[in-house]
């Protein structure tokens, strides 16, 4: 009877492991996330160049992700499936925008479809703008005006000349 008491504790202790394990690595998925316009292939083949106008489009695919806002007003469609992986930051897998583009008459002109291959990667540079003056560190920032004669707040001794009841 000795036996099956180690055995049972041995098989909850490999149990409980498994579980502890499942639960661990389950959080080291990446999480994919759909954003924007759902894309359906049949509506977009729908629209139709020198048929279809603004009305019937927005009937069609529903109102725009965006308008453009200079030049002709263009319908913008975007969507995005983003990738999280664990303790990072989200990334774009895949990106698709789709473009209407009308004639001042309201009149569907082309459907252009841009994807991932259209993206432009930029890297803004992590130097710093040099700018005059001192470079103060924190503490000289918060203590930097103890002692000073004439700081704000210590009597002067002088008439104030700015704006203000006594001042102007």
């Amino acid at each position: 009877m000795r036996g099956s008491g180690h055995g049972s504790r041995y098989k909850a202790k490999a149990a409980g492991v498994v579980l502890v394990l499942a639960a661990l690595t389950g959080g080291c998925t990446s999480i994919r996330d759909h954003r924007g316009y759902l894309v359906d292939q049949t509506l977009l083949d729908s629209v139709s160049p020198g048929v279809d106008n603004r009305q019937s489009v927005e009937k069609t695919l529903g109102r725009p992700t965006f308008v453009s806002q200079f030049g002709e007003k263009d319908y913008y469609y975007v969507s995005q499936i983003v990738k999280t992986p664990p303790f990072g930051r989200p990334r774009t897998a895949s990106q698709q925008i789709l473009r209407v583009r009308f004639d001042p008459a309201g009149n569907v002109l082309a459907v252009d479809k841009a994807g991932m291959a259209d993206v432009a990667r930029i890297r803004p540079d992590g130097d710093t703008t040099p700018t005059l003056g001192r470079h103060r560190g924190l503490l000289e920032d918060l203590f930097g005006n103890i002692g000073q004669v004439g700081a704000a707040g210590m009597g002067t001794g002088q008439q104030p000349t700015g704006p203000g009841p006594n001042g102007s």
